[in-house]
């Protein structure tokens, strides 16, 4: 596998993406996932990367980084949001309060690149990564564990049902529908945009 010239591609995706200036998380965040696409050998397909970016950087607004449903900065800043959103009647799709502590003290909100939800989401990651979500959910704000659940919920399907190989493949980039394996069609004329700024940055 071709190794991603990391300079090209900071430079490209600084102007694009980043109004010309990377803040060290962005870096980070960045360099890691693109570390993953290299060691993990899974494909060699950069359009396949390229959405793996777009996905995080949508899903994160931008900073690249781990974060919990609403943005918050702790668990309990993001129960009290999601409460009063509830309360509100502003989360309609919403039946019952999962964010809220279980008899353990656990809470399954969103969390990581790209947000998993639910403790039978969390349990669903915890048997196809190994890592043990269930003992520990706040993992998956961890760096090395966010990219790891990306990575596998993409390749394999484990978020929709719907795959990266489902939406590129030889003589397909079907950038659009790609937003399919995240989140219906949820922003994805604009989560398509960002998928080929990135691939442009990755010099495909």
């Amino acid at each position: 596998m071709a190794m991603i010239e990391r300079r090209a591609f900071f430079d490209g995706v600084r102007a694009a993406l980043y109004g010309g200036r990377l803040r060290g998380g962005q870096v980070e965040g960045l360099a890691a996932i693109i570390d993953r696409f290299e060691r993990g050998g899974e494909t060699d397909d950069r359009r396949f990367l390229a959405y793996v970016l777009a996905t995080a950087h949508h899903e994160t607004g931008g900073r690249m980084q781990p974060v919990r449903e609403t943005f918050a900065a702790t668990d309990e800043a993001a129960i009290a949001r999601l409460d009063r959103a509830f309360a509100a009647g502003r989360l309609q799709q919403v039946s019952a309060p999962y964010w809220r502590q279980d008899d353990t003290g656990k809470s399954w909100l969103g969390r990581g690149l790209v947000q998993i939800t639910h403790r039978r989401n969390y349990q669903r990651m915890a048997e196809l990564t190994g890592i043990d979500l269930l003992a520990r959910p706040e993992r998956a704000m961890e760096m090395a564990v966010s990219v790891e659940i990306l990575f596998t919920g993409m390749l394999q399907g484990a978020f929709t049902g719907r795959r990266l190989a489902d939406h590129f493949s030889p003589g397909r980039a079907d950038w659009v529908g790609a937003r399919r394996i995240i989140n219906g069609l949820d922003r994805a004329e604009k989560v398509a945009g960002y998928g080929r700024a990135f691939l442009a940055a990755l010099g495909g």
